[in-house]
């Protein structure tokens, strides 16, 4: 039951002031700001991937530096303790804050009218820039562009192309002006606009809007005192940082600043004995840990969050996938699509809890993502499929899959995969499902170690017996959905337990119940007996969508890495 005395779990809360001030439970990061303070540069950079705190750290920032602030948010934090620092820094500065993750369209002309509103609603936060009697009439005339409702309908803010690429710089000027201090300018999800366009393909035009932006805000800005940038990818300087050399990049793999993104294993105790939940660490470490940032292994905050959330209603609640929700998966399916023999090789032995060593080059372009499988790797990595372990040799890492819940992913982007390979060749797979329906194991075994063949397979490692078994039932199941006129069913309750899949042809009045195992000592016959045995002792057949059938078949099927075997039996 949930306790309210705790305080609240902070799901998709993005606000530092909201977390402060209404009673959310928030793990400390302030010391962020002392070490970007000290080891900052004119621009900053920090690449990490989605969910791993990026949008709140930046809200602090604002929080911290901006005119205006409330002080008293940052009190009992660690931040707090730096006394000289936060009578130097906080609440000094004027602050540009914006969040580029909004910036896409279908086309070029909405994206560019949603950074049009992103900068104009950033610029109306300063509307009293208006009656400053530290600007001119011309200088309130400038502001007025940046702010400028677009009476055609098609856009919020009506800016000139010259205005929205001049439209950070021009901003900072007047703010300097009127408060008569330099400007923190912080960027969030900088990437986001160039990652849509490159999906749409307006890349080209985007480019042009970035860079000119960019070059005008952080490069020629004398009235910046500094700026911070977030993103997944490190953009490559000749893409849209052309000419800025005063930018300086936290990566995944640098040591500076490597603990504020994510939870460590402190963090994560921590929170777990807050809300008496400590004999759950185990569990979520095999699940949410296992990324290597700098020198700091840490956990992803947005799955630890979610789960501790649902752990709260339901002790009991099983770990779920989280993180894959957040995307596509573009990049995995793009890996698995142009995987040469060698390459499903390597993704083998991911799978398998082995490492593979790989070239990894952090700063590229987004036309060049998948110009080679070289460079998938590459991106595999740095949004966070992939992470590093031990020590590096130049640009070679050693890879390997962090934790449990990435596991999941490969092994259900990989069934995918193999599900719709096999359905390249219709004829091949009603064959396949037919040969069911006929009892026939000789064609079963064949086309299912055919299709085995032909794809990613799951070695005998690190992988539980109970994952290769989910593995290989998921990618049968797939392929018998297949026939639309049968019913086909997983996990079906039937008798004393759950049979793997039940199939109903009502047409024929014929049930097949079908139980898979993973014969680990690469015994195939034993697995197929040990199939159909579980089958007769637990009553399967007792399912009530068979009790109306003349025919019900029993199908044990064993699999071993690439090979298979299927015995039927028939009969009630």
């Amino acid at each position: 039951m949930y306790d309210f005395e705790k305080k609240r779990l902070p799901i998709g809360i993005e606000s530092f002031e909201e977390i402060r001030t209404d009673e959310y439970y928030y793990v400390d990061k302030s010391a962020f700001i002392r070490d970007l303070l000290r080891r900052r540069d004119k621009v900053n950079l920090f690449t990490r991937p989605r969910r791993f705190g990026k949008t709140l750290n930046m809200d602090m920032l604002r929080c911290f530096f901006q005119i205006g602030g409330d002080r008293a948010l940052f009190d009992g934090l660690d931040i707090a303790e730096e006394k000289g620092l936060c009578e130097r820094y906080m609440g000094k500065f004027p602050v540009i804050s914006i969040s580029l993750k909004g910036v896409s369209g279908l086309d070029y002309q909405t994206a560019r009218a949603l950074m049009c509103l992103t900068i104009g609603r950033e610029a109306m936060k300063f509307y009293d820039l208006l009656e400053s009697k530290r600007l001119t009439d011309a200088d309130k005339k400038i502001y007025r562009q940046l702010i400028q409702v677009d009476s055609t309908g098609q856009s919020v803010y009506a800016m000139s192309d010259i205005t929205l690429m001049g439209s950070l710089h021009t901003l900072s000027e007047l703010l300097e002006k009127h408060y008569g201090s330099r400007v923190i300018i912080l960027i969030d999800e900088y990437d986001v606009p160039l990652a849509k366009a490159n999906e749409q393909g307006y890349y080209d035009q985007m480019i042009v809007l970035i860079r000119n932006m960019f070059e005008q805000a952080l490069k020629t800005n004398s009235s910046l005192q500094f700026a911070v940038l977030t993103g997944c990818l490190r953009v490559s300087k000749e893409s849209i940082f052309t000419g800025l050399n005063n930018l300086l990049v936290f990566s995944i793999t640098d040591p500076e600043c490597d603990s504020y993104f994510g939870f460590t294993d402190d963090e994560v105790k921590e929170m777990l004995e807050y809300y008496e939940l400590s004999e759950k660490y185990d569990l979520i470490k095999e699940w949410y840990d296992g990324y290597c940032f700098g020198d700091t292994d840490v956990y992803c905050p947005w799955d630890v969050i979610s789960y501790v959330n649902k752990l709260l209603v339901k002790r009991n609640w099983q770990p779920q996938n989280y993180w894959a929700n957040t995307s596509s998966n573009e990049v995995l399916k793009r890996l698995l699509k142009e995987a040469t023999s060698g390459t499903r090789d390597e993704i083998e032995r991911l799978i398998a809890g082995e490492p593979v060593w790989k070239q990894i080059n952090e700063e590229l372009t987004y036309k060049e993502l998948y110009d080679s499988i070289e460079n998938v790797w590459s991106v595999l990595f740095v949004t966070g499929y992939l992470t590093q372990q031990g020590e590096s040799e130049g640009k070679m890492r050693r890879l390997v899959i962090p934790n449990r819940e990435i596991h999941d992913i490969f092994m259900t982007q990989i069934r995918s995969w193999m599900q719709e390979k096999a359905r390249e060749d219709r004829e091949r797979l009603r064959a396949f499902c037919e040969a069911f329906r006929e009892a026939n194991g000789e064609a079963v075994q064949r086309i299912f170690t055919e299709y085995l063949s032909e794809t990613v397979s799951v070695r005998d490692t690190a992988v539980r017996k109970e994952l290769k078994e989910n593995f290989y039932h998921g990618f049968l199941l797939g392929l018998l959905r297949f026939k639309e006129d049968w019913k086909v069913l997983s996990n079906r309750e039937g008798g004393q337990g759950y049979a793997d899949i039940v199939i109903e042809i009502f047409a024929e009045k014929t049930g097949i119940v079908i139980e898979v195992k993973y014969a680990e000592n690469g015994d195939l016959e034993a697995g197929c007996r040990e199939a159909l045995e579980q089958i007769e002792r637990k009553g399967y057949v007792g399912w009530p969508g068979l009790a109306g059938m003349g025919r019900v078949i029993k199908c044990g099927i064993a699999c071993h890495i690439k090979n298979c075997k299927a015995v039927f039996e028939e009969g009630q």
